[in-house]
């Protein structure tokens, strides 16, 4: 089989194209002949040896794929040859091992993927909308309240707004470019505010009569944190996603207002985090509640300009590499 090998930390530049052995499932896992597999941000902290998690030297990246089940190993129940599935990682880990034409998975870690949802999607499902999902269940948002999905155009930024609108709430998304406000607006936003404006705060704002959201999902917190400070309404919970640096804030902007701040990283989530997780994702995927957006797909051995675009401002939803 074909797969991307990291044989030394750093840039996109020292992934290679190489050929490995077809892995074999043991006991209580699977064999899954991907067709695509996602590339997330921390795909390229990780390379860089900067990411909390550091593999075993060579390594595949990526943690996000979608393919059949072409083998399954003694002990496993509930996954058959010839079912379509997206993954959760691999067996080797929750974060990486996904850049690779065959994977060998955990029977915990695939999941059903609906006929209606395209492989390409199904790569797109699992870091972005588990993320999603598990942000919107720690803010716990009510009926009638107002969320603002900050960076709303990337893949994690579309799942909640699609997630947020069809729970009944208001929602509001930024983006940083002009495709990026349409798409996110063609996903369900009721509102949609450019960042790049030097009065964005006023106007969300003034979209809440100057209550401010009660909901705020931060993907950039050291550009927005003390900004999401200042307007976030009174009791109102910001979940930082998505950080990049270190920011100075006012603490006495969340003590006035009694505000939450929580942070969130899949691979601190619990096993029952994890299940309640994927099956609200199958449930809405089954009922097209979520719908993946793929923004662009590369062939499997492009995946160094996939890391390189991953990290250029203005996503417009997921990056895909195509494995076959």
């Amino acid at each position: 089989m074909k797969a991307i090998l990291a044989h030394a930390f750093g840039g996109p530049d020292v992934l290679r194209y190489d050929d490995l052995d077809d892995p074999t499932p043991g006991p209580g896992q699977v064999r899954v002949r991907l067709h695509a597999a996602g590339v997330n941000p921390f795909d390229t902290y990780m390379l860089a040896g900067t990411y909390a998690i550091k593999p075993p030297l060579p390594y595949s990246p990526g943690a996000d794929g979608a393919g059949v089940v072409e083998a399954v190993g003694a002990g496993v129940a509930t996954v058959r040859v010839g079912d379509r599935v997206y993954t959760g990682g691999t067996a080797d880990s929750l974060a990486f091992g996904a850049y690779r034409q065959l994977v060998i998975c955990t029977e915990a870690q695939v999941h059903a993927l609906p006929e209606r949802v395209s492989f390409a999607e199904g790569a797109a499902v699992n870091v972005p909308c588990l993320t999603a999902h598990v942000a919107l269940e720690r803010a716990q948002p009510q009926s009638g309240e107002v969320v603002l999905v900050h960076g709303a155009s990337g893949s994690v930024g579309l799942g909640a707004v699609q997630m947020a609108r069809a729970a009944g709430l208001t929602v509001i998304g930024t983006a940083g470019s002009d495709d990026g406000l349409a798409l996110v607006a063609a996903e369900g936003a009721h509102h949609v505010v450019d960042h790049r404006d030097p009065q964005h705060v006023e106007r969300i704002q003034g979209l809440t009569n100057g209550r401010g959201p009660d909901v705020i999902l931060e993907m950039l917190a050291n550009v927005n944190l003390d900004h999401d400070l200042t307007m976030i309404a009174p009791r109102g919970r910001v979940v930082v996603i998505g950080n990049r640096g270190r920011i100075e804030i006012d603490p006495r902007k969340i003590m006035g207002k009694h505000a939450v701040v929580t942070g969130l990283a899949l691979w601190g989530l619990t096993n029952d985090e994890v299940t309640r997780g994927h099956q609200a994702l199958g449930e809405a995927l089954a009922s097209g509640a979520l719908r993946p957006v793929v923004g662009t797909e590369l062939p499997l051995a492009e995946a160094a300009e996939a890391h390189r675009r991953v990290m250029t401002p203005g996503a417009k939803g997921k990056i895909v590499l195509l494995t076959h």
